[in-house]
């Protein structure tokens, strides 16, 4: 089965709808976003990603140093926003980097003979060190498959193909309708009793924190259309299938990291991970449990989006959020499911997307900012404090990922 062009199905499919419901932007707002757009290439151009394609990661603002988080998944992630801006300005950059990166990202296969043959090395880094955190692999691939799509050079599906098929393989729990997590990258050991992250610690380990439903990328899903294999359409939904079973009454899913259910912290993308896969399973299947799911997860979005419309990257269930760490990634993410969402016919969350529009245009930082590692990029911050006193502010690369799918969304849906 051929993977229909994403960028042609968009089209298409707003074309088919003639009387879709607008968002009411005047055409000022037109000029506004081919600007920002052009912009955040450059940005992504020039900062966000390094001279082999990969991305450089979290930037620390008083240091002036980057440090690489999760290069793989802010590399796919950025990869998709560079071709979704390309489909609005044309501009060759965007393309040209994104095949780069693409180029970077399918260079983690381990090779024939490997103990992991076929799956990415994929490393989380940070507090999680030298391991593979399996999240990391699914949430870049969307970018991957894009790049084939653009290019109609197949080796990026093949290899986030191959990597899917490993999972599926070795780490899928069909009793559970979860995956294990965390696989060690020299040994090939996969964690099935421990886990690495902070707030499991103290606790007795369950089969939640260390296998996740990692439905988030759609990565089987892609797999499907790609090769038309029917085990990765069964396998997909019944993820899908899983995470309606586990939903909280909120909206999100708060039993598994990075929320966490023993003090209530929601998380600002994760929860839109899993209910852009809802929507994903409902476009293959047209069964609307899957669209009644994600419309929960972007009504608890709704709740926590802020009067100016930012989403901080830490909310809580109890209404307070953490003011350190205003979001744009997860306003711009949250906005992109609630188009997704009106395009479906829900036109519920017109004046949410709005706030998260100009939130994200309002705050990119200047194209004549001082510091060229953030002139040009969408605006994403967190403070953190070191043990010895030190402050860390941290500007994110991914927020100019983000940034630009949903300023390209935004365009491709108002004014094409």
């Amino acid at each position: 089965m051929k993977r229909f062009p994403f960028f042609l199905f968009l089209f298409l499919a707003l074309q088919a709808c003639g009387q879709k419901e607008q968002l009411g932007l005047s055409n000022g707002y037109r000029t506004k976003i081919e600007a920002s757009l052009n912009l955040g290439i450059q940005h992504a151009n020039e900062a966000c990603l390094d001279e082999v394609g990969k991305a450089r990661g979290d930037y620390e603002m008083i240091s002036g140093k980057w440090s690489e988080y999760e290069p793989a998944w802010h590399t796919g992630q950025l990869i998709q926003g560079l071709l979704m801006a390309y489909a609005v300005t044309q501009n060759e950059r965007a393309l040209e980097q994104a095949r780069k990166a693409g180029d970077w990202w399918i260079s983690l296969q381990f090779p024939k003979g490997h103990i992991l043959e076929g799956y990415l090395r994929a490393i989380h880094g940070a507090s999680v060190g030298n391991l593979i955190n399996t999240t990391t692999i699914t949430d870049g691939t969307p970018g991957l498959f894009d790049l084939t799509d653009t290019t109609g050079d197949t080796k990026y599906a093949e290899v986030a193909t191959a990597a899917g098929k490993w999972i599926l393989d070795n780490l899928y729990l069909p009793e559970h309708r979860l995956s294990y997590n965390i696989v060690d990258p020299l040994t090939g050991e996969i964690w099935k009793d421990r886990s690495p992250h902070a707030q499991h610690q103290g606790h007795e380990i369950t089969i939640k924190q260390v296998a996740r439903p990692n439905a988030e990328g759609y990565l089987w899903k892609d797999m499907y259309l790609f090769n038309g294999e029917e085990r990765y359409k069964e396998a997909f939904l019944a993820l899908c299938d899983g995470l309606i079973e586990r939903q909280s009454t909120n909206g999100f899913w708060m039993d598994f990291e990075p929320n966490d259910p023993n003090t209530g912290k929601i998380h600002a993308r994760f929860n839109t991970w899993n209910a852009e896969a809802l929507v994903e399973a409902y476009t293959l299947t047209k069964d609307k449990k899957y669209l009644r799911a994600a419309m929960k997860t972007a009504e608890g979005l709704a709740s926590i989006q802020q009067d100016n419309g930012v989403i901080f990257y830490v909310s809580y269930m109890d209404g307070t959020v953490d003011d350190r760490s205003p979001c744009g990634s997860g306003t711009a993410f949250a906005g992109i499911l609630w188009l997704r969402l009106m395009e479906l016919g829900k036109p519920d969350f017109r004046e949410n997307i709005k706030k998260a529009l100009d939130f994200t245009l309002k705050n990119q930082f200047s194209k004549d900012h001082a510091d060229k590692n953030l002139a040009g990029g969408y605006f994403e911050i967190r403070q953190k404090a070191k043990g010895n006193g030190q402050m860390k502010l941290i500007y994110r690369d991914i927020a100019t990922a983000f940034g630009l799918r949903f300023l390209s969304k935004v365009y491709q849906y108002e004014f094409l």
